[in-house]
C-alpha cells in the first residue's frame, strides 16, 4: 500500500511541476544537435530529488541518523543543476557544487574510512566522470529512465539474493520515480524531458548504491552496472581527441545519436536496446565466479568490438 500511496504521490508532483514549468517556460527548444524536433518541456528530472523527499517523509528516523549526507549532496547537485537549466551557469559554479556534493557522497558511503587517502582523488574524479556520462548520455527519449531502471533493479535484486548492503526503500523509491518519469518520457512525442536535474541527480543515485555495495563488498566488478554508459562515452570521447575536437563542446557523435538522428530509428527502440545489453551484462555479472579482470575482458572485447563495428559502419554509410 506504502509503495502505491507514493507512487501517486510522486505523479500528481509531476503533474504539479508541468503547470510550474508551463507557466514559467520552462522548455527545450530543438536546435541542430537536438535529437527531437518539438519543443518540450524541460526538467521533468526534478521527480527524482522530489522522490527521495518523500523517502524522507516515510523513513525520517532513519534518514536523520544514516542518510542524511546523501540527501544534502543529491539536492545540492539537482538545485544547481535545475537552476543551470534555466540559466547557464559558469563551469566553476558547478563544478564546486559537484566537488561537495562528491565529498558527501564519499561520506555516506564511508569511503573516507575504507580507502586510503591516496586513493580519494581517483574516487573523486571517477565519480564526477560519471555523472557527467550520465548527463552525456541524456539525449532521446527513455534513455535515462530505462537504463537507470535495469542498474537499480540489479542493484535491488544484490541487496535481496545476495548481499544487503542498504535499506531496500532506499532503491525502490528511485525506481518508482523511474516509472513516473518514464510514463511522461518513454514515448514518440515525450512530455518532457529529464534535464541535467534528472539526469545528474538520477546519477548522483545510482553511483552512491554502487559506492555502496563496492565499499560493503570490496569487490569492484559491480562498477560495470554501468558498463555501457561507461563504454560509449570513453570511446567517444577518444575518437573526438583523435579527430582534434573539442571534447567540451556538445557534439552528434554518440552511437545512439547516430541511429536516432541519421537512421533515424525509433528512440524507443534504441532507448531499449541500450537498456536491454546493459540488463544482459548484469545478468552476466550477477552470476559470474570470475576475477575482476577476467569479467571486465568477457564484457568489453566483445561489446567494445560491436560497439565500434556498428559505428565505423553508419558513419560509412553516412560519410560521418
Amino acid at each position: 500500500m506504502e509503495y502505491i500511496f507514493v507512487t501517486v504521490i510522486l505523479f500528481i508532483s509531476i503533474l504539479i511541476y508541468f503547470r510550474i514549468a508551463d507557466k514559467y517556460n520552462i522548455i527545450d527548444k530543438p536546435n541542430h544537435r537536438s535529437a527531437h524536433t518539438q519543443i518540450t518541456l524541460r526538467g521533468g528530472g526534478i521527480i527524482f530529488p522530489v522522490s527521495f523527499i518523500v523517502f524522507c517523509l516515510f523513513n525520517f528516523n532513519e534518514v536523520i541518523q544514516n542518510y542524511w549526507s546523501f540527501g544534502l549532496g543529491l539536492l545540492a547537485i539537482c538545485t544547481i543543476s535545475f537552476i543551470d537549466d534555466i540559466k547557464t551557469l559558469s563551469n566553476k559554479i558547478r563544478l564546486s557544487v559537484h566537488l561537495i556534493s562528491v565529498i558527501l557522497l564519499l561520506y555516506f558511503t564511508g569511503a573516507f574510512t575504507l580507502m586510503p587517502f591516496w586513493v580519494w582523488p581517483i574516487l573523486f574524479v571517477i565519480i564526477i566522470g560519471t555523472l557527467n556520462a550520465y548527463n552525456f548520455m541524456d539525449g532521446i527519449n527513455g534513455m535515462t529512465g530505462l537504463y537507470s531502471i535495469v542498474t537499480l533493479t540489479s542493484l535491488a535484486y544484490i541487496n535481496k539474493e545476495i548481499i544487503q548492503f542498504t535499506d531496500e526503500n532506499f532503491i525502490l523509491y528511485p525506481i518508482m520515480a523511474c516509472i513516473v518519469f518514464l510514463f511522461f518520457n518513454f514515448r514518440k512525442k515525450a512530455k518532457c524531458f529529464a534535464g541535467d536535474v534528472g539526469s545528474m541527480g538520477i546519477g548522483f543515485w545510482v553511483i552512491a548504491l554502487i559506492t555502496l555495495l563496492v565499499m560493503r563488498t570490496g569487490d569492484y566488478k559491480y562498477i560495470l552496472l554501468l558498463s555501457i554508459y561507461g563504454m560509449e562515452v570513453v570511446l567517444t570521447i577518444i575518437e573526438r581527441i583523435v579527430l582534434k575536437e573539442n571534447i567540451f563542446e556538445a557534439h552528434r557523435r554518440h552511437l545512439y545519436q547516430l541511429f536516432a538522428n541519421e537512421k533515424k530509428i525509433s528512440h524507443l527502440l534504441v532507448s531499449s536496446a541500450y537498456a536491454a545489453c546493459q540488463l544482459i551484462i548484469n545478468l552476466f555479472l550477477i552470476n559470474s565466479q570470475f576475477p575482476v579482470w577476467a569479467v571486465i575482458l568477457i564484457i568489453f572485447i566483445p561489446t567494445g568490438g560491436i560497439y565500434l563495428g556498428l559505428k565505423w559502419s553508419l558513419k560509412k554509410e553516412y560519410n560521418l
